[in-house]
């Protein structure tokens, strides 16, 4: 008897992962290896925010709370949305989970069933196809290039709809490409969503990390009829340094919001309680440490960006958003993951294989780790380069 379900029988491990993990193996073992795969900033989590927990902890806040979230949580998430976004949303609209992964999860749990597609742009974030999956839905992935930038078209959009699309899958600034929507392109977007009544699930957890003068946008205020088809993701991982707290939310349309409500009552209840007190001074303290996070990883973007463009046999565009470069490897000649296997076992770089993403002709490296890392990295990232 078969006892797996067929929605998770044929999911694949995360690559991203996997690559970590083996570097993590190795320098366990004593090899030196520099990270450039990660997806985590480097620096800590602010101290003011670590505590609002502690002290949230000592106080006793060890107990269930609602299972959105704590409704002073859910407030300063509101006023957050209203205040950077121009998104207007009631604490019942919004939903906190355990990280941004999860909030995409059950986004996905409360919309897409069994027959509905969800339009995917490729390159993509490793998990939204099998997140799709387990949900029963099919991921129809609409291949972008570097020449646009790495962005879908609503061109695009339109041409890959068929009577089963519910969902377009929406992440700006992008995972793995640092690609970042203008408004003018949101609005074409949107217009196709609006006129085909189509969801939008639009991943925001990069919204802090946007260089050279572009403004994020989130598509969900650009109209009425958008904001009542988008849920819009986000969280505390990127911006505030809080990967291990695990705290992301969904903000939705209201019958949408009790369905997110529901899948949350009945499997993961509340995200850490005193994690929540933190997330609260995130949101309401001082928020300068996002500001020099921006612009450290600004100088650290412009000069991995100089150092690729002068490697022989790899092309790169530059990124405008988040902490990652997807380099396009295709004149090596190797698949991604063998390209990537060599880096790590012989050159001691880890990097991740293009193929998680949807891309087997590029790789993904990330800067946000020491100069001295990414120094060393791409030194050998060059070397690498120029003996193949």
């Amino acid at each position: 008897m078969d006892f797996i379900s067929p929605n998770v029988s044929a999911l694949s491990p995360s690559l991203t992962l996997a690559v970590t993990n083996r570097a993590k193996e190795m320098k366990a073992n004593g090899e030196q290896v520099f990270g450039l795969a990660g997806g985590e900033p480097d620096k800590d989590t602010p101290e003011n925010i670590k505590q609002a927990a502690i002290k949230a902890l000592e106080n006793g806040a060890t107990k269930y709370t609602p299972s959105v979230g704590l409704p002073q949580l859910r407030q300063a998430i509101a006023d957050k949305l209203k205040r950077d976004n121009n998104l207007e949303y009631s604490i019942d609209q919004i939903c906190v989970a355990s990280g941004a992964k999860a909030a995409v999860f059950n986004a996905l749990r409360a919309t897409i069933g069994a027959g509905d597609e969800v339009i995917i742009p490729s390159p993509y974030w490793v998990s939204y196809p099998s997140m799709v999956e387990i949900c029963g839905g099919t991921p129809v992935f609409v291949e972008t290039t570097a020449e646009t930038g790495w962005k879908i078209t609503a061109e695009q959009f339109a041409d890959a709809m068929t009577p089963r699309t519910k969902m377009i899958l929406l992440t700006t600034p992008h995972n793995p490409t640092g690609a970042v929507y203008t408004e003018e392109e949101l609005r074409a977007i949107g217009e196709v969503a609006v006129e085909e009544d189509i969801l939008i699930l639009a991943d925001e957890i990069y919204e802090h990390l946007i260089y050279d003068g572009l403004k994020h946008v989130s598509i969900a205020s650009l109209s009425p009829e958008l904001y009542n088809l988008t849920i819009t993701v986000n969280g505390f991982s990127k911006g505030y340094a809080m990967t291990g707290w695990r705290l992301g939310y969904t903000a939705a349309p209201v019958e949408i919001a009790k369905y997110i409500r529901l899948i949350q009552d009945h499997t993961a209840s509340n995200t850490t309680t005193f994690a929540q007190y933190g997330g609260i001074e995130a949101l309401t303290g001082d928020q300068s440490f996002i500001a020099d996070l921006r612009e450290e990883y600004d100088f650290r973007r412009q000069y991995v960006y100089s150092r690729l463009c002068a490697m022989p046999k790899i092309k790169v565009v530059e990124p405008k958003g988040a902490f990652y470069f997807f380099i396009d490897v295709s004149e090596l000649e190797m698949t991604s993951l063998n390209l990537c296997n060599k880096l790590l076992e012989r050159y001691k770089v880890a990097a991740v294989p293009g193929i998680a993403f949807g891309n087997d002709h590029a790789i993904r490296i990330s800067y946000c780790t020491s100069l001295d890392v990414l120094k060393e990295g791409l030194d050998r990232l060059e070397e690498f380069c120029k003996s193949h």
